[in-house]
């Protein structure tokens, strides 16, 4: 539907438009297609291990305070719960728990504290077992434009790189 509205937008809009605006509302939606992070990442400990360094404040705060002199040992509050609220990174990350399903997926509306009032992404993390490791399936949605590389590497390093870093 929504996709259906946007061709429809986009047709009325190329019949009165000359062709530099045109090719300028093409680069844009080409760009809205971007503003998606996919990463699969898969770890040797299970998918209990993963989901509760991701939900406990004290054991969040371990792997990053292990990985980044730059955060307090307790970095991370963290209120494990459908509903609950959570701040990690001393403050830099807030947020709020949408869905958990234990051992397997925890979603939550996450925001860079900087990002302008109300504005809220969805960073979804799925925990497939994997003999004895776990294979995560992330997708982060819905932030503000021009920040995918930087939060593509935030990511990388923050997370899966600190999570990879404690758990050896």
């Amino acid at each position: 539907m929504i996709a259906a509205f946007c061709l429809f937008q986009f047709s009325a809009f190329s019949q009165t438009a000359d062709k530099n605006t045109m090719r300028e509302r093409i680069n844009n939606a080409d760009s809205l297609k971007g503003i998606t992070i996919h990463q699969e990442i898969n770890f040797t400990v299970s998918p209990q291990k993963i989901y509760h360094a991701l939900l406990d404040s004290k054991e969040f705060s371990d792997f990053t305070k292990k990985s980044f002199d730059m955060f307090s040992a307790t970095s991370a509050k963290i209120e494990a719960k459908q509903g609950g609220s959570f701040s990690v990174f001393d403050g830099h990350i807030t947020g709020m728990i949408i869905e958990l399903i234990p051992n397997q997926r925890i979603v939550e509306a996450w925001r860079v504290v900087d990002w302008p009032a109300g504005i809220y992404s969805i960073a979804r993390f799925e925990l497939v077992g994997n003999g004895s490791g776990t294979h995560l399936i992330f997708d982060h949605i819905g932030f503000p434009a021009g920040l995918k590389e930087h939060l593509t590497t935030g990511w990388q390093q923050h997370y899966w790189d600190a999570l990879t870093k404690y758990f050896k």
